[in-house]
């Protein structure tokens, strides 16, 4: 693997990446600090991938760029890879304010557009509960139960009504170049990944990335989902469209060559993480308690939420594989053992 540039360009900056294809970044406010997006150019103007979080400070940052470097050329289309926050958080913004048209997937569409709606004052008895059946620090659970939750719409701007779904196999014309669409799961259902037919470049959201591996949650909406399945037969799928020559536009950190090592990587990380998980399940244990083994971070409590539900999503797939055992502890806590 390599990395052609050492340094990501400046907020309300750009830097060329390819012909016609310019890399931005666009600070966010949480423990991952930015996230990439794109502009391709065409003759009638721009097309953006990703928007970066709702708020003032990224709508100032892209109100510079339509001037410079965009050049005052109107923004035509928004591609959005997949419905996260700091992905389609100001992809109403983009409709409404610049008359945009919104390209995504049907599944990221409908999911940012129910999340939006959904705000709450407190956690609800259903998230109560998956915490305490992940089995949740108990101090964390006491102050996160009387605390206003993340609420979707706060980093999201209302999306209108309307859009250009794509989906597997659809042939895009963006940027003068002719992409492939091919989709991955595990991270975000439904997440769109673009590869550039001419073989230079591959346009890869969160599923793509070089240094860090994205999160595979497990949520109170669905607590008996296998992303971690999802995910392997996502990178198993895509592996035969990665060269070496690519150069691979990832939605957080640097850009870089070399995916077919990485594809690699990105599978071999989580089947080692389960053998050192199902090691660990010797005794009985909770989520929470499996921490150690699967991350090589502290985990502090601004990442804990994160840890928790990827550490449900590994003990879930292990279960689904008939590898692990679960049962009920008094506080309603599943406890987790490997069967030998």
């Amino acid at each position: 693997m390599s990395f052609p540039y050492e340094a990501p360009p400046e907020p309300g900056a750009a830097i060329k990446v390819a012909e016609g294809v310019l890399w931005i970044r666009i600070p966010l406010p949480m423990a991952l600090n930015h996230v990439n997006c794109y502009a391709l150019e065409d003759d009638d103007g721009w097309t953006v991938v990703d928007t970066g979080v709702a708020s003032d400070e990224t709508r100032e940052i892209w109100r510079k760029l339509l001037d410079w470097p965009l050049g005052g050329k109107p923004v035509k289309r928004l591609l959005v890879t997949h419905h996260h926050p700091d992905h389609i958080g100001l992809a109403g913004w983009f409709q409404t304010e610049l008359g945009a048209e919104l390209i995504t997937t049907r599944t990221s569409w409908l999911v940012a557009r129910m999340l939006v709606l959904d705000e709450q004052a407190l956690p609800d008895s259903e998230t109560l509960a998956y915490w305490k059946s992940a089995g949740m620090d108990p101090d964390l659970y006491e102050r996160q139960r009387e605390s206003r939750p993340f609420n979707f719409a706060d980093l999201v701007e209302p999306l209108p009504l309307g859009f250009r779904r794509i989906k597997e196999g659809d042939t895009l014309r963006l940027g003068g170049r002719t992409w492939d669409v091919h989709i991955g799961d595990g991270h975000a259902p439904e997440q769109a990944t673009l590869w550039d037919r001419s073989g230079e470049l591959v346009l890869g959201g969160d599923q793509l990335l070089a240094s860090i591996s994205p999160n595979l949650g497990v949520y109170a909406s669905e607590p008996d989902a296998d992303p971690v399945a999802e995910w392997l037969e996502s990178c198993e799928r895509l592996r035969p469209y990665a060269t070496d020559a690519q150069l691979v536009l990832p939605g957080h950190k640097l850009p870089f060559t070399g995916l077919p090592t990485r594809m690699e990587q990105l599978i071999d990380n989580h089947h080692q993480a389960l053998i050192r998980l199902r090691e660990y399940l010797s005794v009985p244990r909770t989520a929470a308690d499996c921490f150690p083994v699967l991350f090589k971070a502290n985990i502090t409590e601004a990442i804990y939420g994160l840890a928790l539900v990827e550490a449900v999503a590994h003990l879930n797939h292990l279960l689904f594989q008939g590898e692990v055992t679960r049962w009920r502890r008094q506080d309603g806590a599943w406890l987790w053992q490997r069967i030998d």
